[in-house]
């Protein structure tokens, strides 16, 4: 597999793409070194009273049109944007942290979920059902089923909504079944210490397109330095949530996959992809108003993500929430 990233008149052009490999070496650095004691794992700030041995709870949120505007996204500690049919996305919410009541739509999962699910020291996974060949897939998955079909009690329909963008829940819900012995997850990313200068050249905008034959979901991010996020639009206006508030996160992690065929079709007869987030590829981190372009590396599916520079170091980020980014080659530019 082959991962790219194009530079479609922005600044940065991507480094020149290698072949991707699921045998690459894992990292012999510990991910936790360094790691500030008392902080959530995922977000690297001081663990809130009652959350610093829960485990991570996942909640599949929908981002078609009809969905938004969307509850819960400014809670999660992690957001990671995947694309689903055609050019539609869908979030992959990662809650430990915080908690958001409501949270939703919820909707189905999909095989990328499965790679990126494992890493989480087994978490609770929300999600409202899937295909036969998939759910068997969830079943064996190392997480805690909370979705609609394993406790229905836990959600509920919106009447003001249209089905299926109306099945809503909470997180402190779904956090009542975590088991007995359940605990927090790794640490995914590496932060900077307080008063570490950030590296990487300024920037202010970065812009992404997750293109399909008939929808193609528009993505940018535009630095608020007075702020210190990066603020989020789609589809030509600002990302707001149900609250009325821009989702605007402190990080913005970009890693280029390849998106393959499942041979799955959705109601539509739309083709279901799957991205290869195994192996390695271009990665561009947009942390603190700078851009540090690296690399992504998992050695496997347990493997945590790691994010490289230039000469090989984990690339720090700023403590807060973090998006995730996964768009397919040649599909994004900064500036």
């Amino acid at each position: 597999m082959l991962v790219t990233a194009a530079c479609g008149g922005g600044k940065h052009a991507a480094p020149k793409p290698g072949p991707t490999t699921t045998t690459t070496a894992p990292p012999t650095t510990s991910t936790t070194a360094g790691f500030p004691a008392g902080a959530s794992p995922l977000t690297a700030l001081p663990a809130p009273p009652g959350t610093a041995g829960r485990p991570a709870l996942v909640v599949k949120i929908d981002n078609a049109p009809k969905a938004r505007p969307q509850s819960g996204l400014n809670q999660a500690d992690i957001v990671i944007e995947e694309k689903v049919e055609d050019g539609v996305t869908r979030f992959f919410a990662i809650f430990q942290g915080q908690d958001a009541s409501p949270v939703g739509p919820v909707r189905s999962a999909r095989t990328t979920d499965i790679t990126l699910v494992t890493p989480l020291n087994h978490p609770l996974f929300a999600y409202s059902g899937t295909n036969a060949t998939f759910q068997q897939l969830v079943n064996k998955a190392p997480l805690v089923d909370v979705g609609y079909n394993a406790v229905p009690a836990e959600y509920r329909r919106d009447g003001g909504r249209p089905a299926p963008y109306n099945l809503f829940s909470t997180t402190p819900a779904l956090f009542r079944h975590a088991p007995a012995g359940a605990a927090p997850p790794p640490p995914p990313f590496t932060y900077r210490a307080a008063g570490q200068p950030s590296a990487g050249t300024p920037v202010t905008h970065l812009h992404i397109e997750f293109k399909g034959a008939h929808v193609t979901t528009v993505v940018d991010y535009q630095w608020d330095a007075a702020a210190g996020v990066w603020r989020r639009s789609q589809d030509g206006g600002p990302h707001m949530d149900s609250a009325n508030q821009q989702v605007a996160p402190k990080n913005v992690v970009v890693a280029f996959v390849e998106y393959v065929d499942t041979g799955q079709r959705d109601q539509s007869n739309t083709p279901v992809p799957e991205g290869k987030v195994i192996g390695s590829g271009p990665a561009w981190v947009f942390t603190d108003g700078k851009l540090v372009v690296g690399t992504w590396s998992k050695a496997d599916a347990a493997a945590v993500t790691t994010y490289t520079d230039a000469t090989g170091s984990r690339i720090p980020l700023t403590p807060g929430q973090t998006w995730l980014e996964l768009p397919p080659p040649n599909s994004a530019s900064n500036s």
